[in-house]
């Protein structure tokens, strides 16, 4: 069924948060700013700017898998200190077993090219013993190469890594999804013909060494042929697998986004032809958001107690989805982006219910350079944080921890922001055709593991810091007794 349902805000109040202090110049030497969030380890990652963290145990060792956007302008090819080699920004492994003695064991070279021109963004595992057609004992790494292609790694022995496959070429790519007791892969690809930057091309890669192709997919409008203009690019998906029956789609950045939920078997064995009939047949609904709002990560959070409704004879339980966008615009000369909760209990009707931001006069932060505002949420559905505490990857005001156990009024309860060091990259703006720069933390993503230490990555070149709540933050948390 389609069902294409107009954002709607009105009455909402905006829930902000107590952000940091007035400090408005970081310098190196300065000590993060925090409340109920600590630093537990640090790696610099070669100085390489990064985008996406995700942390797999591995044989009882917990390894980091942080993709890379493409080089720096001031050092294209940073040197591999294991190596001694000067290599494109790719991805970075490291033993994390001991979090507060993270461990680099490899990095896999990327593409040539800056930014989203090149690296290795994306990166997500999945072991061979729950790949219906993987080799048991084996760990398989699925990442981007540049603009380029998808690239599946052996990563069993993750210091020695071993590419498997390749799968392109493609014109664009993004942040994938892999079902992992499946093997069914969403890929964030752009393609001759199609009339977007990016869309998804769906694949069955339940062995890794032969990736077969099921179907292209997108918005109608943006397939081959199309007319009219073509709808926003997609960012990413994130599926619920077969017990879920749905995948969500969030298109668009920082502007236009939409939320699409797709029923996942119609999508898989419905008819493949992008003709916009048949692009429609998995829809099951669609939230088009405001010309300044985007839906750079959209994540479910489903089956939610709400205890204000404990006692009511029916709405106890409800599902949401928390859709974040992304700040691109330094020195917040944009709209502001942040968290937008969205209440999808009838799927056809989704309705935004609460948004939440950081107050910018907590800590200067238009004035401190770079991004200001949302960028990213966690997307591990671990239960010690799943449906309680959400992490907001924040730019230049750092990781925030939201408390999202009451969906209607979230609320902050811990945040960290890094110190800069004489490695973070500046930030420019332009001020009369000249430019202005500064240098500030850019926290680009944020990931947790199974644990509960959380993982964040900078975009201008700070490295990965490990962190862990504490104080009365933690008691929002489900940690194992």
């Amino acid at each position: 069924m389609r069902a294409i349902v107009s954002w709607f805000v009105g009455g909402l109040s905006l829930l902000i948060a107590a952000g940091a202090g007035a400090q408005t110049t970081p310098k190196i030497g300065d000590q993060p700013e925090a409340r109920d969030m600590a630093l537990v380890g640090y790696s610099d990652l070669q100085a390489r700017s990064a985008y996406q963290p995700i942390v797999h145990e591995q044989n009882r060792r917990w390894i980091a898998y942080i993709g890379h956007h493409g080089g720096t302008e001031s050092v294209p090819k940073p040197v591999n200190s294991l190596s001694g080699a000067a290599e494109f920004n790719g991805t970075s492994i490291i033993d994390v077993t001991d979090p507060r003695a993270p461990k680099y064991l490899a990095h896999i070279p990327g593409e040539q090219g800056l930014g989203e021109a090149g690296g290795a963004q994306m990166v997500r595992v999945c072991d061979g013993d729950k790949l219906p057609k993987g080799a048991r004992g084996k760990f398989y790494l699925l990442r981007t190469l540049g603009n380029s292609a998808h690239e599946i790694w052996d990563v069993t022995d993750p210091s020695k890594p071993g590419l498997v496959s390749r799968i392109g070429p493609v014109k664009g790519t993004h942040k994938n999804w892999w079902e992992c007791d499946t093997g069914i892969a969403y890929l964030v690809s752009g393609i001759e013909g199609w009339r977007t930057r990016r869309m998804t091309q769906v694949y069955d890669l339940s062995d890794p060494a032969k990736p077969v192709f099921i179907r292209n997919f997108g918005l109608p409008g943006q397939q081959p042929g199309g007319s009219g203009e073509a709808p926003t690019e997609l960012h990413g998906p994130i599926s619920t697998g077969p017990a879920g029956n749905r995948v969500y789609f969030g298109y668009g950045t920082n502007k236009s986004g939409i939320l699409q939920i797709v029923d996942r078997q119609k999508l898989l064995t419905g008819p493949a032809e992008p003709t916009p009939e048949n692009l429609l047949f998995p829809q099951v609904a669609r939230l088009d958001m405001p010309p300044t709002v985007g839906a750079h990560t959209v994540f479910p959070l489903l089956k939610m107690d709400i205890a204000e409704f404990a006692k009511d004879k029916s709405g106890k339980t409800r599902d949401f989805v928390a859709i974040v966008d992304e700040s691109l615009i330094n020195e917040c000369l944009e709209a502001r982006q942040m968290l937008w909760m969205v209440e999808v209990t009838t799927e056809s009707k989704p309705f935004g219910v609460s948004s939440w931001t950081v107050p910018e006069a907590s800590g200067n932060f238009c004035s401190r350079g770079g991004r200001f505002g949302t960028h990213s949420s966690n997307e591990k559905f671990t239960p010690i944080y799943y449906k309680r505490v959400l992490f907001l990857a924040h730019f230049n005001a750092g990781v925030r921890a939201v408390d999202i156990r009451d969906p209607y009024q979230p609320k902050e309860i811990a945040y960290f922001i890094p110190p800069i060091t004489e490695k973070t990259e500046k930030r420019c703006v332009k001020v009369d055709g000249a430019d202005r720069c500064k240098i500030a933390i850019q926290t680009n993503n944020v990931e947790v593991d199974d644990r509960g230490y959380i993982y964040i990555v900078d975009r201008a070149n700070t490295g990965m810091h490990i962190l862990e709540l504490t104080g009365e933050a933690r008691k929002a948390a489900n940690f194992p007794k």
